[in-house]
């Protein structure tokens, strides 16, 4: 929301998706799912009612740190995998802005790995979107952190040794307050998700699965295609049961500690039987990440986990405000001649 004044009065204007997209010409290649992931964060931004200077965009190096370059938005084109950190500065400095984190896998996971997780340890109000589409795109090819097993890529002709990340996993490690996983191909859930996301105080991370068709093409296939998406995918919806399938039957149970795929068709298992989802619960979100590793289960989409905790920099604001109090206004140049100091002479 835009207010100007105008002959004294105060005029409001009702931001749209193009008030957000820049003059700049998109330059990924065609049919990268990049492209989708901008236009659905350029159609959520003017629900947010906030004012187009107070958001602001930081990147890192890859295809999706362009981001900022297509965004009629402050933005910061930072160094590999420093993105987290450069936001964090933005953030604590200025905390009425909205900033966010625009990344992809191997810029978040592999040189910015303990950027990624000290942000979400600390609970700073960013709002990070993860692009993964399992191979470094920019550089033409070579495996990523999130790549399979085995994955035969430029740098690995005998497949790919390293075990691979899993994103959702790790920022519950890091004890992330909000944490989601979304589709570029399903533009209206992502949309749902990234509203959510942007109003969450505290650090939202989302892991948006996006296909590299260059080289990486159709690594997420089973999840998005009509064919195979309703067996591959389970859509999690707060207090709903654990339901999949073309026709909804197929349902996730719990045999003693441990999660199973059942058929709710021959009648043995019914709704009843089934877990409800509870996106409060870190344990059950914990035990959902794992699904994508398990075999015969379906990949979850949608938020794993939301808590309220107090966010990095109100904390640091209240801190400065309470110590102000105690002992008034600071004095920069008596605390830097304080302590042990040396005078340094040309004699």
């Amino acid at each position: 929301m835009d207010t100007t004044k105008g002959n004294g009065d105060v005029q409001t204007k009702k931001y749209t998706a193009k008030d957000f997209a820049s003059d700049q010409d998109v330059r990924w290649c065609p049919g990268c799912g990049d492209y989708s992931i901008l236009a659905q964060v350029q159609r959520i931004l003017p629900e947010l009612d906030t004012p187009k200077e107070k958001h602001v965009f930081i990147s890192g190096i890859g295809c999706s740190s362009r981001f900022p370059y297509y965004m009629d938005a402050y933005g910061v084109h930072g160094i590999h995998g420093r993105a987290p950190a450069i936001a964090s500065g933005v953030k604590t400095a200025n905390p009425e802005l909205n900033v966010w984190v625009v990344s992809g896998d191997g810029d978040a996971l592999s040189i910015g790995g303990n950027h990624l997780i000290h942000s979400l340890r600390r609970n700073i109000g960013l709002k990070i979107l993860m692009f993964n589409n399992r191979i470094y795109g920019l550089t033409k090819g070579q495996y990523s952190p999130t790549s399979e097993l085995g994955k035969k890529t430029k740098s690995t002709p005998f497949g790919t040794i390293d075990y691979p990340f899993n994103p959702v996993q790790l920022a519950l490690g890091a004890e992330g307050t909000f944490v989601a996983r979304c589709l570029d191909r399903d533009p209206k859930h992502l949309q749902q998700v990234l509203l959510r996301a942007a109003r969450h105080e505290g650090t939202s991370f989302i892991e948006i699965y996006q296909n590299c068709n260059v080289f990486n093409d159709g690594a997420f296939l089973q999840l998005t295609e009509k064919e195979t998406k309703p067996d591959n995918v389970l859509y999690l919806e707060h207090g709903k049961p654990l339901v999949f399938g073309k026709d909804n039957d197929k349902g996730v149970r719990l045999n003693g500690f441990t999660p199973e795929v059942v058929s709710l068709k021959d009648g043995k298992y019914g709704m009843s039987d089934l877990l409800v989802y509870d996106e409060t619960s870190f344990d059950l979100a914990v035990l959902l990440a794992t699904f994508s590793d398990r075999q015969g289960f379906p990949t979850p989409i949608g938020v794993f986990f939301q808590t309220e905790r107090k966010a990095y920099e109100d904390m640091m604001v209240k801190q400065i405000e309470d110590v102000k109090k105690k002992r008034g206004e600071g004095d920069l140049d008596k605390l830097l001649r304080s302590g042990n100091t040396w005078v340094v002479s040309s004699n």
